[in-house]
């Protein structure tokens, strides 16, 4: 990332594929927050299962990059420990306050609830905060796990196959831009964008580039925050176009909620370490050990907080 210039061919790119992406966040609503909520109130899955989609898409573009003999820089994993899951529960417990996890919050500030603008601006201080007491990473493990599954891009070229000639399908209809934007079908919108992401300009999630901001580090800084700049932009333009955005100020308590909820969520992050979306998009599809161990124990503290706060 630290060799592309702005403005380059690659960055606008890159760029499109992050505006895509947070256009499709907005789409989706995809939020771990509201995916939990779903499951408890109707028994339904099709969030979390979107959820999951998402990093299969991702799994299965990394896996045919490499047979087609391309090559990206990924991220090496950390060993699982009691931190990943404290770390994990601080990401839930931060959700909840907030009342949606770092995906969320782009779906939310898309949508014009403005307070989430503060989700982000808690994170960041929290992570500048706390990075120099705890902002060390553990020492690394080389090597992805799923780079020694290779045989997983047999499903998964079928699953892909098989939800193309969906999109196929509802196109014969005339349904296609419907089909694309659906909750589910913008969650795999995601994934693929992602995945273009992560083979433009490597590993980029819009919560390592506030954690790079908040510890200084300018390595390839400009280009994460552009980035980040153009996702929020995307996220504002899917809800312009579906006629969502107000000019409204916040109540104060839901805004200190927000702050709150990122701050306690940049503590987790540096535990984990590593964001929720993070987790969902790079760690789970690559099948690390610590990103499985927090996701559950985020989405665990999320189930007991809202079963807790209903009782």
């Amino acid at each position: 990332m630290e060799s592309i210039a702005l403005l380059s061919p690659v960055f606008v790119l890159a760029a499109c594929c992050a505006a895509v992406m947070g256009y499709a966040i907005q789409r989706s609503g995809t939020c771990m927050v509201t995916a939990v909520d779903e499951f408890l109130d109707g028994r339904r899955t099709e969030r979390l299962l979107a959820l999951v989609e998402a990093g299969l898409w991702v799994s299965g573009s990394i896996l045919v990059w490499r047979l087609l003999g391309g090559h990206t820089t990924l991220p090496v994993g950390y060993p699982p420990s009691a931190l990943s899951a404290l770390g994990g529960v601080l990401l839930g417990l931060g959700a909840l306050l907030a009342g949606a996890c770092m995906f969320g919050a782009i779906a939310r500030i898309g949508s014009g609830q403005w307070a989430y603008l503060l989700t982000p601006l808690g994170y960041f201080l929290a992570c500048a905060a706390l990075s120099p007491r705890f902002g060390q990473r553990p020492p690394m493990l080389g090597g992805a796990p799923l780079l020694d599954a290779g045989w997983l891009i047999v499903p998964l070229t079928v699953f892909a196959i098989w939800r193309g000639l969906g999109a196929w399908r509802a196109a014969r209809r005339g349904e296609l831009a419907a089909h694309v934007w659906h909750p589910h079908q913008a969650t795999t919108v995601i994934g693929i964008a992602f995945s273009l992401l992560l083979i433009l300009v490597g590993p980029w999630a819009y919560t390592s580039a506030l954690l790079a901001l908040a510890q200084g580090r300018h390595s390839g800084l400009a280009i994460k925050l552009a980035l980040f700049a153009v996702l929020l932009a995307g996220a504002v333009v899917g809800g312009w176009s579906a006629g969502s955005l107000r000019l409204q100020l916040p109540a104060l308590g839901e805004a200190m909620c927000c702050l709150a909820g990122g701050a306690l969520m940049g503590c987790g992050s540096l535990l984990v370490p590593g964001g929720n979306d993070e987790l969902v998009l790079l760690g789970l599809p690559l099948l690390q050990p610590y990103a499985a161990m927090a996701a559950s124990a985020m989405a665990l503290a999320i189930v007991l907080g809202r079963l807790a706060w209903r009782g």
